[in-house]
């Protein structure tokens, strides 16, 4: 599978995946990497980062927004192969290491097999490897608060529900929000597309996944690179707001 690169603000270009996302942000020959899709994606990781005129050894950091193995999966392979930094919220640290899992399991993805699209997207999780464990050897919270001294300056952001300790990253100087999975736009298994939560079943606690929509939404953002699905433009209020009524509804 070859990489979708689509740039969408100076030194910022966002990656689709085999049904996932990650981010990569420049500065001058240096990277920084927002998550890495599924162990499967890795080649079209490396060809994304080599699209944008980057190598492996470029990668300054690799940042998680949570240890989900759609958005983990070659997080080690980099550690490991060029001695790259994984850094997390230090919640969400354990769970890289492997400690725990915070995850939907597997008989709860089969009780909702019924859903249209489940089906390829079950045999797709399974082809890529999103199946087994792929913990991280190192894996290391944020040297500190506030902006990260890495290319493009991120701010992590908690916004814990669907893990823990999952991160969004704010990027004040670009106007962008990467989301990660805690505001989406869509999924193999949504109904439609736009703002939008994930399926329930995904999030370890649904309350909390809805109140991290109000962090959001404070915000000073107008482009939102999500976990899954297209680049929103417009305020990234309207779209947490969105996100909030459509659950609300039931959507």
């Amino acid at each position: 599978m070859s990489a979708d690169v689509r740039q969408v603000a100076d030194g910022t270009y966002l990656v689709h995946g085999g049904h996932t996302n990650w981010v990569i942000l420049t500065e001058g020959d240096a990277v920084t990497l927002v998550d890495t899709g599924y162990p499967g994606d890795r080649r079209a990781l490396l060809d994304s980062l080599a699209r944008v005129g980057a190598a492996p050894e470029a990668v300054t950091a690799v940042l998680i927004t949570h240890a989900h193995n759609d958005h983990l999966g070659s997080a080690e392979y980099l550690s490991a192969a060029h001695g790259t930094p994984v850094h997390l919220h230090e919640a969400e640290v354990p769970h890289a290491r492997g400690d725990f899992l915070q995850q939907v399991s597997v008989p709860t993805v089969l009780r909702n097999s019924w859903r249209p699209g489940a089906l390829p997207w079950i045999a797709h999780v399974v082809r890529s490897g999103g199946a087994a464990r792929h913990p991280v050897t190192d894996p290391r919270a944020f040297p500190g608060p506030g902006a990260l001294d890495l290319p493009g300056r991120p701010v992590p952001v908690h916004t814990p529900g669907h893990t823990d300790g999952h991160c969004a990253y704010h990027l004040p100087d670009r106007g962008v929000v990467v989301s990660g999975d805690a505001l989406v736009t869509g999924h193999a298994l949504a109904r439609t597309g736009g703002p939008q939560l994930l399926p329930g079943m995904f999030h370890h606690d649904r309350a909390r996944t809805l109140a991290s929509l109000d962090v959001l939404g404070r915000l000073d953002a107008d482009v939102l690179l999500p976990g899954h699905g297209p680049v929103h433009r417009g305020p990234v209020a309207d779209a947490a707001r969105r996100a909030r009524e459509r659950a609300l509804r039931g959507g």
